[in-house]
C-alpha cells in the first residue's frame, strides 16, 4: 500500500528550513509514500535533492489570490497528484481552506498545533519561562496524527557530507583557513543585535590571517553594510548576490561556526550541520525556534524580567531601551566563539 501526502508550509524561510528534518524523517521511514511538499517558489531549493520520495509543488501565491485561487490550486493539485492525506504544518487561513477542501473529497487531515496560549503566556509573564516542544516536534505530531510516526534521521541537506565547493567560483574560499560566517541581520528589529556591536564582533575575531569571514543577508541596507564591512577588514567577504541558496548551503557547510541572530540564517546552517552561535533579544530559545540539533549553550542572551516580550520580534520594545540586546556586551559573543573553535579544533 502507498500513500500521497500533502505536506503544507508556505512560508516563513525559517520554519519552511525547519520543516526539511521533519519531512525527511518521516519519508525515509515510509519509503513507499510519496510526499509533495506544498511550498512558496522561493523556497523550493530546500527541498530539491533529497529522497526520491520527496517532491516539491512550488507556487507563486499571487496567481492563486483569494477563495477562488485557492479552489483553483485545491483543484488542480487534487487532479494531478491523486492526494490521500494532507499534513497542514502552516495552520494560517490559506491552509486551513485547502484542507478543508481536500477534507470534503473524504482525505484524512491534520494540522500542526502551535501553541499560542503556551507561547502567550509566556511572553506576557503569566506563566514561567520553560522550555516549550520544539517546532519540528510540532511537525512531526502532524505526521504522528496521520499514523505516520518517525524517529528523527535527518543529519544534513548532503545527507552526511558537505556540499562541493567547486560550486563556489564567485567568491575566494580556502578550505585550510579557519571561515566563519556571520548574518547580523533579521527580519524584526527587535531581534537584531546592534550593528555597531556586531562590527566589534567582526573587529575581534580577524585576530589572524587565517580566519575568513563571509556575510550572509538580503539586499538594501543590509547589502550596503556588509559592502562597507567587505571594503574595511581583509579577509571579509560579502556573498550577498554572488550564490544562490544552494551555494550558501555549500558554502555554510564548510563554515567552521555562523554567528546569526534567531532569523532563517540559523536553521539554514542547522539544516548543514554547522554550529551556530545564536544572539537572542526579545524572543527565547525556549519558544521552539531553536536552531536543529543546536547546542544550547550557544545561545548567547542575557536575563532580564521583560524577556521574552515577543514569539517572532514583531513586538516594539515596551521599555524603549532595547536592553535585551544594547546591555547585552560583544565580547559575550566572541567568547562564545572563541569557546566553539576550541572545542573543534580540539576534536580534529
Amino acid at each position: 500500500m502507498f500513500l500521497n501526502i500533502l505536506v503544507i508550509r508556505f512560508s516563513a524561510f525559517g520554519d519552511v528550513a525547519m520543516t526539511v528534518p521533519a519531512v525527511y524523517s518521516v519519508a525515509k521511514a515510509y519509503p513507499n509514500h510519496v510526499f509533495y511538499v506544498l511550498t512558496s517558489k522561493s523556497f523550493e531549493t530546500l527541498f530539491i535533492n533529497q529522497l526520491p520520495n520527496i517532491r516539491v509543488i512550488a507556487v507563486d501565491l499571487k496567481q492563486y489570490k483569494g477563495l477562488k485561487g485557492l479552489w483553483k490550486l485545491g483543484e488542480e493539485i487534487r487532479k494531478n497528484y491523486d492526494i490521500h492525506a494532507v499534513a497542514d504544518l502552516h495552520d494560517v487561513l490559506r491552509s486551513k481552506f485547502l484542507r478543508t477542501y481536500f477534507l470534503l473529497y473524504g482525505k484524512q487531515v491534520h494540522h500542526i498545533d502551535k501553541g499560542r496560549v503556551q507561547k502567550r503566556a509566556i511572553t506576557k509573564h503569566t506563566a514561567p519561562l520553560t522550555p516549550l516542544k520544539h517546532t519540528i516536534d510540532r511537525y512531526r505530531d502532524v505526521f504522528s496524527h496521520l499514523k505516520l510516526p518517525a524517529e528523527m534521521s535527518f543529519v544534513s541537506y548532503f545527507e552526511n557530507e558537505k556540499g562541493n565547493t567547486e560550486n563556489l567560483t564567485s567568491i575566494p574560499f580556502d578550505a585550510s583557513k579557519t571561515n566563519l560566517g556571520f548574518a547580523p541581520f533579521a527580519k524584526h528589529a527587535e531581534k537584531m543585535y546592534p550593528i555597531d556591536k556586531m562590527e566589534e564582533v567582526v573587529k575581534a575575531l580577524l585576530v589572524s590571517a587565517d580566519r575568513h569571514i563571509y556575510l550572509f543577508g538580503g539586499g538594501g541596507d543590509e547589502e550596503r553594510k556588509m559592502k562597507e564591512w567587505e571594503s574595511k577588514y581583509p579577509n571579509v567577504t560579502m556573498v550577498i548576490g554572488k550564490l544562490s541558496l544552494e551555494n550558501e548551503l555549500i558554502l555554510m557547510s564548510h563554515l567552521s561556526l555562523l554567528v546569526s541572530m534567531d532569523s532563517a540564517n540559523m536553521h539554514l546552517a542547522s539544516l548543514v550541520n554547522t554550529p551556530v552561535v545564536s544572539v537572542w533579544g526579545a524572543t527565547h530559545p525556549f519558544l521552539g525556534f531553536y536552531g536543529y540539533n543546536q547546542d544550547p549553550a550557544n545561545a548567547v542572551q542575557i536575563d532580564l524580567d521583560c524577556r521574552p516580550c515577543s514569539v517572532f520580534g514583531d513586538v516594539p520594545c515596551w521599555r524603549g531601551d532595547h536592553a535585551c540586546m544594547e546591555w547585552l556586551p560583544p565580547e559575550m559573543i566572541v567568547e562564545r566563539v572563541e569557546e566553539v573553535l576550541k572545542k573543534e579544533k580540539a576534536a580534529l
